[in-house]
């Protein structure tokens, strides 16, 4: 798959089990940029671009993401563009990396992935925690939601939700369902949930989605993010299309665990 995009500047590398870097691409915006070679796997990169697309479907709030084209020249001549793998530090690996737009260019504010409770509760967006649930379930992610954090148009934070990499159990592509995976640290962003409602209108539009709009997503991944296995990768949008249907089952089991989430639900 040919990118429009090419990075030109590394900024810096970021923390997490992938080992991304933030980097300044030719269209002068910046990017959180994971490479083939990752110490994960290199489908998290597949998974990136498929359960963030599927997540702007829902209408949630993710990055863009695309496929940016690292130079083996701007490798070769910056030393930090490296991954650590098996004890060794390696060269990150040229070509066609997975790019996830930053919630805002880093001179124009501070960009936290942790907030106090009481920020946390008075967020814009506070409701898109109960809706990101739907993709989590449906995708069975793997790693707890995470999400980042931004002032825009006013003093109160809003969310972006991020790093979508462990969705369909990472390098698995399996869905081993458990009520307490793929959710968020804090309950206290499910306090407004009262009833099916707080999951609309992701939760419709994931269960009204026609296979090929699945289909439209999954053919935009570049061969090479999952290894060439074209079976593998109709077995994960089949599954995927099936698991629409109990996808209210799988909050369920999230909302009657041991962890109460939703302690305030009254409605159905």
């Amino acid at each position: 798959m040919t990118s429009t995009l090419a990075a030109v500047q590394h900024v810096r590398k970021l923390r997490g089990g992938s080992q991304s870097h933030l980097l300044r691409a030719s269209d002068g915006a910046y990017y959180v940029t994971k490479f083939a070679n990752n110490p994960q796997h290199v489908r998290v990169l597949a998974n990136e671009m498929l359960a963030t697309r599927l997540g702007h479907s829902l209408g949630l709030p993710m990055p863009v993401v695309d496929v940016i084209d690292v130079s083996a020249w701007l490798i070769e001549h910056t030393a930090e563009l490296r991954v650590e793998l098996a004890g060794e530090s390696i060269p990150c690996r040229p070509g066609a990396s997975l790019a996830s737009r930053y919630v805002q260019d880093p001179g124009d504010g501070v960009v936290l992935d942790y907030l106090p409770d009481a920020l946390l509760e008075t967020a814009q967006n506070v409701d898109d925690f109960a809706r990101v649930l739907v993709l989590d379930r449906w995708t069975s992610n793997a790693d707890g939601r995470q999400a980042v954090f931004a002032r825009r148009n006013g003093r109160k934070f809003c969310a972006t939700f991020i790093d979508q990499g462990y969705c369909f159990n990472a390098g698995e592509w399996s869905f081993p369902d458990s009520p307490l995976r793929g959710v968020y640290a804090k309950n206290c962003v499910y306090k407004n949930v009262r009833g099916w409602d707080a999951f609309e209108p992701a939760l419709t539009r994931a269960e009204h989605m026609d296979v090929t709009d699945v289909w439209r997503i999954a053919a935009a991944i570049p061969e090479d993010w999952y290894e060439s296995d074209t079976d593998g990768l109709n077995r994960l949008v089949e599954t995927l299309y099936r698991r629409r249907s109990i996808i209210r089952d799988l909050i369920t089991a999230f909302r009657t665990s041991s962890r109460n989430p939703f302690p305030n639900w009254t409605v159905g």
